[in-house]
């Protein structure tokens, strides 16, 4: 039975979430919670056979609390949902232990499962390990694997495995950070966004350089602001690249 993994949830919102003050509060209040507790009773009867009881107690529970989990989803051990409001869990979804995801996360069916009963029975969604954070709006695509300690960024989109204790950023999803190291340029997957932006930044110092030739009397002042952004070090074009707000 599943039920001995309910008051561990509680304890583990208690310590996780610092808006939450009493077990009654958890209860009553966080519909994460309320949706847990309703997908731990329709996997019940989804493994029993019963799937259309199945579906229709996770419709109730998508109805009252805005949080669609497929009751074929494996859920692992204090798996926590802030917020949740948007949240969408596919069929052959499996989460590990200790998890967290924010509201507007999808963990959902890659290309392949627009090939309709075709891919019925089949892997379709993501496989998230053991203390995973998923942050709001991000979305994890396809039967593609993230690894133990993993964080993926808001907004960002994964459409590939993605290795143990990583940092995700961007659309597509891309390793910035792996075991505490940055990871190195030439082994990140390319952001279309940013490179765009290079190749304008890479233009517009171009046209800088030629202004300079062409204004031998302005070519002072624009040296100098180039002069005071790199002795700052905050290029916001740079900040940008290295992946803050991507």
């Amino acid at each position: 039975m599943q039920w001995q993994f309910i008051d561990e949830t509680i304890e583990a919102i208690l310590e996780k979430d610092p808006a939450a003050r009493n077990r009654l509060e958890v209860v009553l209040c966080y519909p994460g919670f309320h949706a847990i507790v309703a997908h731990r009773i329709a996997n019940e009867l989804w493994r029993a056979g019963h799937t259309t009881a199945a579906r229709f107690v996770s419709h109730v529970a998508r109805v009252l609390t805005g949080i669609e989990i497929h009751p074929g989803a494996t859920i692992g051990r204090r798996f926590i949902i802030d917020h949740g409001m948007g949240v969408v869990i596919g069929e052959t979804t499996v989460i590990g232990d200790d998890c967290f995801i924010y509201q507007g996360v999808t963990l959902g069916a890659g290309v392949e499962a627009r090939q309709g009963e075709k891919t019925r029975g089949q892997k379709r969604h993501p496989t998230l390990g053991n203390n995973v954070v998923v942050g709001s709006g991000a979305e994890i695509q396809g039967a593609l694997r993230v690894g133990d300690n993993v964080r993926v960024a808001s907004g960002s989109i994964v459409l590939k495995d993605v290795p143990d204790n990583s940092i995700v950023v961007g659309v597509p999803g891309r390793v910035l950070y792996r075991d505490g190291k940055r990871v190195d340029d030439d082994k990140v997957t390319p952001d279309p966004e940013a490179e765009a932006i290079k190749r304008l930044k890479e233009r517009i110092e171009s046209l800088e350089r030629q202004v300079q030739s062409l204004l031998a009397g302005g070519a002072g002042a624009v040296s100098e602001e180039r002069a005071e952004t790199n002795a700052q070090g905050s290029d916001p074009v740079d900040v940008f690249l290295q992946g803050a707000g991507i």
